[in-house]
Order: C-alpha cells, then sequence, then structure tokens
C-alpha cells in the first residue's frame, strides 16, 4: 500500500453520503422485527432485558459511526461504518439462541428426516470412518477458514474492486440477518448437541426422542471429533468454546455464506478469488458434518437457501445500494 493510497483513503468526500447506509436500514428492520418478537415471548424469555439493551447498545455503535463519518466523511470513516455491521453479525447469531427458545426443539425432526434419506446419522458415522489426523485437520481446516473468507473477501472489494464493496456488504450483511431470521424461528441445534442430549446410543439405533425445552438450561455439547493434537482441531475447538450455541443448524449458515460469497465473486467476475475460495468451500461442505455441527441435510439446505436469499438479496442490492 503506497503513500499516495494511504492519504486518498483519509481525503474528505466532496458530497458525502446523506441519511442511513442501505445495510444499516436492513440491521435497523431486523433489530425492530426481534424487539417485536422479544415483546411477545418476554415472559418466556431468560434475560430479554438484556436483550433490549444489547440493541440499544448497537444503536449507540451505529449512531456514533455516522457521526465520525459526518465529522471526517472520507473513504476510511465509510468503511468502517460499514464493516461494523459485518462485526455486529456476530453478535446477532447468540442472540438467536436465546429468541429460539420461544419455539420447540425440531431436531428429532430434522435427525429421523436425515435417516429416512440416508439410512445412518452420516454426522455420527463420518469421523468414524475417517480417522487418519492429515483427513481431520483438512475438515478443521476448511471448518476454521469460515471467518477469514470474509476478511479476505472485504477486504479485495475494498481496495482491488473499490465499485463493488457496497455492493458486497449490503449483500453479505442482509445474508447474514436472513439466515438469522430463519435460524429464530426453526430451533434445530444439530448433531453436537442433540446427540448428546438425547443418548449416543438411541442415536445410533434410529431412536431420536423429543428433548423438551432441556436446550434452555443446558449448552453442553459432544467433543469435537477428529485427531486432538491439529493446529485445526484447536482452532475450531476455540471457536466453539468462545461463541458456539445449540442454534442455528438448519440451514448451515457456513456453507450457505461461503457459497453467497463465491456467487458474489463469480457475479462480478473475479476468478481467481473464487478458485482459491472454493476448495475451502468444498472442504467446509464436508467439514460441517464431520465435526458434527450439522446433519447433511443443513448442507443440501445451505446449497438451496444459498441461491435462493443471493437472488433475492442481490434483486435489492441493485434498487437500492
Amino acid at each position: 500500500m503506497t503513500l499516495h493510497s494511504i492519504i486518498e483513503l483519509f481525503k474528505i468526500e466532496k458530497t458525502p453520503r446523506r441519511g442511513l447506509l442501505a445495510v444499516e436500514w436492513v440491521v435497523l428492520g431486523y433489530m425492530l422485527l426481534t424487539s417485536l418478537l422479544i415483546m411477545f415471548g418476554y415472559t418466556k424469555l431468560s434475560d430479554p432485558q438484556a436483550m433490549l439493551w444489547g440493541r440499544l447498545q448497537i444503536v449507540f455503535i451505529t449512531a456514533s459511526l455516522i457521526a465520525v463519518y459526518r465529522l471526517l466523511p472520507c473513504t476510511f470513516t465509510h468503511f468502517c461504518r460499514s464493516v461494523s455491521q459485518l462485526f455486529i453479525c456476530e453478535w446477532w447469531y447468540t442472540d438467536t439462541y436465546a429468541l429460539n427458545q420461544l419455539f420447540p426443539n425440531l431436531d428429532p425432526l430434522f435427525a429421523g428426516l436425515e435417516q429416512q434419506l440416508f439410512g445412518c446419522q452420516p454426522a455420527l458415522l463420518f469421523s468414524q470412518q475417517f480417522t487418519s489426523p492429515v483427513f481431520s485437520e483438512l475438515m478443521h481446516l476448511g471448518y476454521s477458514s469460515y471467518y477469514s473468507l470474509f476478511f479476505v473477501v472485504m477486504l479485495y472489494y475494498f481496495f482491488c474492486h473499490r465499485s463493488e464493496f457496497d455492493h458486497a456488504v449490503f449483500i453479505t450483511a442482509t445474508s447474514f440477518l436472513v439466515f438469522y431470521l430463519i435460524f429464530d424461528f426453526l430451533p434445530v441445534t444439530g448433531p453436537q448437541y442433540y446427540y448428546l442430549a438425547a443418548g449416543v446410543d438411541q442415536i445410533a439405533q434410529g431412536v431420536f426422542p423429543d428433548v423438551g425445552n432441556y436446550f434452555a438450561t443446558h449448552q453442553e455439547a459432544l467433543p469435537i471429533p477428529g485427531y486432538s493434537d491439529g493446529f485445526f482441531y484447536h482452532l475450531v475447538q476455540s471457536a466453539h468454546a468462545a461463541g458456539e450455541h445449540p442454534t442455528a443448524a438448519f440451514p448451515s449458515s457456513h456453507v450457505g455464506m461461503t457459497a453467497i460469497l463465491l456467487l458474489k465473486l463469480w457475479h462480478t467476475r473475479d476468478r481467481k478469488l473464487f478458485f482459491f475460495i472454493l476448495p475451502f468451500f468444498l472442504l467446509m461442505c464436508l467439514a460441517t458434518v464431520y465435526i458434527q455441527a450439522h446433519y447433511a441435510i443443513d448442507v443440501l439446505g445451505g446449497w438451496v437457501s444459498a441461491a435462493i436469499i443471493y437472488v433475492v438479496v442481490n434483486f435489492f442490492a441493485k434498487k437500492f445500494v
């Protein structure tokens, strides 16, 4: 990065943007919708006040960044304002765990459907059949690459394809929130949580009991399968310990969101980056089942939902970004 390009980042814009960015409007809409859901289920939620307070904090952060941009309207403050909504998506993810406690758990239904389609539980058998440390590390590499891929793509659009940056942020953040909206109303925890709650012996016999409100008070998961001394294994383990919850299994947002990144790159003809990310995507599709984060049907759901969400969100992006 040259000195000239650094100076350009802080060059005052002649025509600063007025009002909210398109991505900020989307976040505001999601916030209002889920706030209504909190009020609807206020007495059933464990800590609704903290959830509402978290939303006020997001409003404050967004307003502060808008104020900074208006004081110094330049490329850098615009970048911070836009990308902040992507970082906040991690908070919205944990929020789905609280909201979907309002609805009955659907893991028995999805595990049963998995059994009907495949005649077994792929998430239970996959890691048992492939125990090689090399294979295990490849799986965990694929899974742990998830957030790094978004970081690389956003920086690429900002520095190398600036005209598509706002479009890419809008598609990415909006797609995240669409997935989270699904998770708010569709409580599926995935194999790592459900198998433990139901009992692995019962799962192996094709019995999928209803666990009721078990996940409202329990967040324990099965140990992550694979070579436990591996570097990438520990990355996945650390990520799970830091922010994983029994929520958001169907459809797989890991698969769906990475597919949306690829669709965006293909659409803008950024072929080199597309083919760089493609192997990580293929590994991720396998890894989500291998580490028991998802049922195999969650991966299929990720593919289908990604295509639908991308078409719809891209349509609105063309109109409002």
